[in-house]
């Protein structure tokens, strides 16, 4: 058990050489997919889209998603931010090619202590994180204080909450899983004034999409 938390816990904060692999294990197979299918409730042609010129990705792993970010807002520069050292170095290195033309950025900090200027950002994600983040609603209140008036927040988890089935993964990880009415809720009472959820016809993806 002592190994299987040891290698399992790095998903939380990759740390050391297991961290390294973890962290770049987050930039391909199944979280890839995953993280596209959350991607896809961000139509960059929607009304509004186009206005979107500052991005951050919270919890942002091995950098893959501030890539993707990259692509799909063209006009925009894309932030990822993490607190494990490991994480921010792996996603440096995969968008080492942006950071240096100056569209990107990699930031290590704390998401209950976020140090972004207030009413900098116009979209922030979080993709497969917030079962770590202490004290949710706090840190949900913590992005919507990055946001701009009607900048939006989006969730992808790949646990929906719903069965139960991850209840063995919370005790080896530390970690908490969340239902779409309990994101919701949080939320709303962040300071979010509306929230839509996503549910993946076939897996147990989920998606939130809050608007500041």
């Amino acid at each position: 058990m002592g190994l299987m938390k040891k290698v399992f816990g790095n998903t939380r904060k990759p740390d050391g050489w297991l961290g390294k692999m973890m962290a770049r294990s987050m930039n391909s197979g199944g979280h890839a997919k995953m993280a596209d299918w959350g991607m896809s409730h961000l139509d960059p042609n929607a009304a509004g889209n186009a206005a979107v010129r500052a991005v951050c990705d919270f919890g942002c792993g091995g950098g893959r998603n501030v890539s993707v970010l990259l692509e799909k807002f063209p006009q925009a520069a894309v932030k990822g931010f993490d607190y494990s050292e490991v994480s921010v170095a792996t996603a440096r290195k995969h968008n080492a090619k942006m950071i240096k033309a100056g569209r990107c950025e990699i930031l290590q900090g704390d998401v209950s202590n976020i140090t972004l200027p207030a009413e900098s950002l116009d979209l922030a994600t979080a993709f497969e994180t917030v079962y770590f983040w202490p004290g949710l609603t706090h840190c949900f209140g913590q992005v919507a204080g990055t946001l701009r008036p009607g900048g939006r927040f989006l969730i992808v988890n790949e646990a929906d909450g719903e069965d139960g089935s991850n209840d063995k993964w919370e005790k080896i990880i530390d970690m908490k899983t969340y239902t779409r009415a309990q994101l919701k809720e949080s939320l709303l009472a962040a300071g979010f004034s509306e929230v839509s959820t996503y549910h993946h016809p076939e897996k147990p993806w989920i998606a939130v999409l809050a608007v500041k």
